[in-house]
């Protein structure tokens, strides 16, 4: 009797503490269904800009985050085994910026970005917060649409290809935001970068972006505004971010969107908290670093190889040397 209630007890204790699944749809897109990315009438070679296309799988995903459906996308290597894995950021705010897997005639962010970082090894995975695309909710711009990045930890624990140990976070413009914003809340990311990110909302260098957006996207904005803004600035909570993430910080001195001295602040309290850090200034650089495309991804593709692929250890920060 007593080892019939041992067995009950354990069935009930493993019971309660499985994760339920949060994947709730998968859908693989088949890329005949594009006739731009063929050679031939047949499809059956791409053009050689989409050439990479032939080793990745794309998947349009939807899962749950505080019981809301969200809309993401993953690109998965073709390749047997399990890969490291890319957490993408989107910048923007609501439908602006708002990942699609094509647009226009002759532009293909997701389809084209994602496949090409997974077509170097990794799985890549990136969603519309709430209130964004097909997401459901409200975009909170930094509040608890930042659950919809945490959750994805999740999503990648249910991808078999996916390798969980090592995971990574890209995160652009708003993105970067809500990387540095997610970083202060998880332990299971292992390298970090960013682009163009703010990291002190406090200085309002665009009127417009507090009218049009902060006062309609942050609850009780007007009541609670420094504190809110406070909230989303890493520069206030850089304490708070993790000592053994490597964070690369890639920033344009002639960005007018987010000026480069949100970067130049952060790195100033990255390194009082002795956070690992290398800040990349590009001279001349706009938001988006166009003109630095290929230079920046190189450095990014090489922060994320060094770190997950290669597990090189983590920078001293200790005060050393001669």
């Amino acid at each position: 009797m007593k080892q019939l209630i041992v067995i009950i007890l354990t069935i009930v204790i493993t019971s309660c503490n499985a994760q339920e699944p949060i994947i709730i749809a998968k859908t693989k897109i088949d890329w005949k269904n594009y006739s731009g990315l063929f050679q031939d009438s047949l499809k059956i070679k791409f053009t050689d800009k989409f050439s990479f296309l032939e080793n990745v799988d794309m998947y349009e995903i939807t899962y749950l985050s505080d019981g809301l459906k969200i809309e993401s996308f993953a690109a998965i290597p073709k390749k047997e085994g399990k890969h490291p894995v890319i957490i993408y950021n989107r910048g923007g705010n609501r439908d602006f910026g708002a990942l699609q897997l094509f647009k226009g005639k002759a532009k293909y962010p997701v389809a084209y970005y994602f496949s090409k970082m997974a077509n170097e090894g990794y799985v890549v995975i990136g969603c519309n917060y709430r209130g964004c695309g097909k997401s459901e909710g409200n975009d909170e711009f930094g509040g608890k649409d930042v659950n919809d990045i945490l959750n994805l930890i999740n999503v990648i624990k249910e991808i078999p290809e996916a390798d969980e140990s090592k995971i990574g976070m890209y995160g652009w413009s708003r993105g970067g935001m809500m990387t540095y914003l997610a970083l202060a809340q998880t332990n299971e990311i292992k390298a970090a970068v960013t682009g163009g990110a703010p990291a002190d909302k406090t200085t309002i260098d665009r009127p417009n972006m507090e009218t049009n957006v902060y006062a309609e996207l942050i609850p009780n904005y007007w009541e609670n505004k420094q504190q809110e803004l406070k909230n989303r600035s890493a520069v206030y909570f850089a304490d708070k971010l993790p000592k053994d993430v490597p964070l690369l910080i890639l920033h344009g001195n002639s960005d007018w969107r987010v000026k480069v001295s949100n970067s130049l602040k952060l790195a100033i309290e990255l390194d009082k908290f002795r956070v690992p850090y290398r800040l990349k200034i590009f001279e001349g650089g706009d938001h988006g670093l166009r003109k630095f495309r290929d230079e920046v991804d190189y450095e990014v593709m090489n922060w994320f190889d060094r770190y997950l692929k290669q597990d090189e250890p983590i920078p001293n920060m200790e005060l050393h040397g001669n």
